[in-house]
């Protein structure tokens, strides 16, 4: 409980800062579209005699954002599609290694109360990632490395929707709340179906099946913002709690992306996002990236 009230605390500071500069950001009618295409790169290098220990390694990490947001009077929907792959090579791997994989979209229609900012709303949101996930393991014998295949496409893959109230200040700043959210994970039954699998071992999903059900509260919030010139960033949370099954154990997502601008093709991203989801592992799992950019915006 002390994680989540300290992850609600941070993203409330920088609602906050954003709160103070959205003013101007007024969003235009009819529709407005912005794409942007980031490749994210950064490498280790090592000769025979460098002393100081290191392995020499290359990353990269394609970054593809695509926002397309309607306003009519009394009435907005915002949508937005992200992917993000990543991969690492190490000197000496026999494999490169994912650092990030996620394909999401999400969507939010809501009809304005009167004259404020608050609306009634509707949201979706799906996520899966593209390719294949592998848990690495090393042979006794051989000493050889060992890929176990863990995820796949749409294995899994997570679609959650439900009526809520949005408070939105601009389409670079909006809170949505939904206290009554459908949500399903989809699997791949194969790997529900090995032998001496339990109930719930495969995020969440029972014996031989390929989805699980869930009914809960969602919470979502957006906020993107200059914090100096040339300096932007941009934060997405997601909560979650599931009300059939320990709901004080609360899902969050939080990702959180700095993009430094050099010139208009070039920049330093500083890439930060935490996970928790007690039926995927028991833990907070975090993911940083940090590396020279390479953007095309449309």
């Amino acid at each position: 409980m002390k994680k989540i009230l300290l992850s609600l605390l941070i993203f409330g500071g920088v609602l906050n800062a954003q709160a103070q500069d959205s003013d101007s950001d007024e969003q235009k009618e009819g529709w407005t579209t912005e794409g942007n295409i980031q490749l994210l790169f950064n490498q280790s290098a090592f000769n025979a005699e460098w002393t100081g220990g290191g392995t020499s390694n290359i990353a990269g990490n394609l970054i593809f954002n695509y926002d397309f947001n309607y306003l009519k009077d009394d009435f907005t929907w915002d949508s937005k599609i992200l992917v993000d792959y990543g991969l690492t090579k190490q000197k000496g791997d026999e494999f490169p290694r994912k650092t990030s994989d996620r394909l999401e979209f999400n969507s939010v229609a809501g009809k304005q109360v009167e004259d404020s900012n608050w609306f009634y709303s509707f949201f979706t949101n799906f996520r899966t990632q593209v390719t294949k996930g592998y848990t690495f393991s090393k042979d006794a014998e051989t000493g050889e490395t060992i890929r176990t295949e863990r995820t796949s496409f749409f294995s899994p893959a997570y679609l959650q929707f439900g009526p809520g109230m949005l408070w939105k200040k601009s389409e670079n700043f909006y809170v949505n709340i939904a206290p009554a959210t459908a949500r399903f994970i989809f699997v791949d039954s194969d790997f529900t179906s090995v032998e001496g699998y339990q109930d719930g071992d495969y995020f969440g999903v029972d014996k031989g099946s390929s989805s699980r059900f869930e009914l809960g509260a969602s919470v979502s919030a957006y906020a993107k913002f200059d914090i100096i010139e040339n300096v932007k960033m941009e934060n997405i949370l997601n909560l979650y709690s599931n009300y059939l099954e320990d709901p004080q154990n609360v899902d969050i997502d939080y990702t959180m992306n700095v993009k430094m601008k050099i010139n208009d093709l070039l920049s330093t991203n500083f890439i930060f996002q935490t996970i928790y989801d007690d039926n995927a592992v028991g833990a907070f799992q975090v993911r940083e990236v940090f590396g020279l950019g390479f953007n095309y915006s449309f």
